[in-house]
């Protein structure tokens, strides 16, 4: 099953040259996932009662058309593969004139809300989404895993705050790019918008806790890894290119 919605692009959601930037592009993403759990009875609105909840592992995204502030995209989104306790959901975005302009994949995690720990996707669940397996936006059906540069060029030390905290007392998924982008030198930073983003998540981040971002420029690509300030933690890794 496909599920569509349309998004219009408003003004916090733009960046240079009033075009949207990727932050917004996953916003709406996670939104319309949200959206499409809701309506197959598995969202947030209905976690108390099924108590599952769906944990976010990699995003993997590309633009190939980046629209402007003021135009309405038509987003798509479907659950392409469902294995164990792991879902699969591909997305794409087009403009008003039905020009393809992003396409993205991502992997989640089934979690039990009340005892904090993974939980199998039932098969009566799984036929909800109604998975479209031979539809994928790209090539390769497993996200590839990042890994940590060996050389670093420079790290900052990052203070999470309480605006960075989502309902479940983490930090936001979208925050970490934003966290991400403060890592990136200045010179990189005035380069944005990426066309791609890729993100791991590994380990929560909590309100209070102090993480070190560390940069590297590796295969074309600049990378930010996140750790614990003791280093002994690895919390997310993010490439833009």
């Amino acid at each position: 099953m496909i599920y569509k919605e349309k998004f219009k692009i408003g003004l916090k959601d733009v960046c240079k040259e009033k075009q949207v930037s990727n932050k917004a592009i996953l916003e709406y993403l996670e939104d319309i996932a949200a959206y499409h759990s809701d309506s197959v009875g598995y969202g947030i609105n209905t976690s108390k009662e099924t108590h599952v909840t769906w944990l976010l592992l990699d995003w993997k995204v590309k633009v190939i058309k980046r629209p402007e502030y003021g135009q309405t995209l038509n987003i798509h989104t479907w659950s392409r593969h469902i294995v164990k306790c792991y879902a699969y959901r591909d997305f794409e975005v087009y403009d008003e004139n039905n020009n393809l302009c992003v396409i993205a994949t991502s992997k989640w995690l089934l979690i039990n809300n009340q005892t904090g720990k993974i939980a199998k996707v039932e098969q009566k669940m799984a036929d909800k989404y109604e998975s479209e397996i031979e539809k994928s936006v790209f090539e390769e059906k497993e996200i590839e895993k990042i890994k940590e540069p060996k050389n670093y060029k420079s790290s900052i030390i990052y203070q999470v705050k309480r605006k960075d905290i989502d309902v479940i007392g983490h930090v936001h998924n979208l925050y970490y790019l934003d966290i991400a982008y403060e890592a990136v030198p200045d010179e990189v930073y005035e380069k944005r918008p990426f066309d791609e983003v890729c993100i791991m998540y590994k380990k929560e981040i909590k309100l209070g806790d102090t993480v070190i971002c560390k940069y590297a420029y590796e295969e074309n690509k600049h990378i930010v890894v996140i750790q614990s300030e003791d280093e002994k933690t690895l919390h997310a890794i993010i490439t833009l290119k």
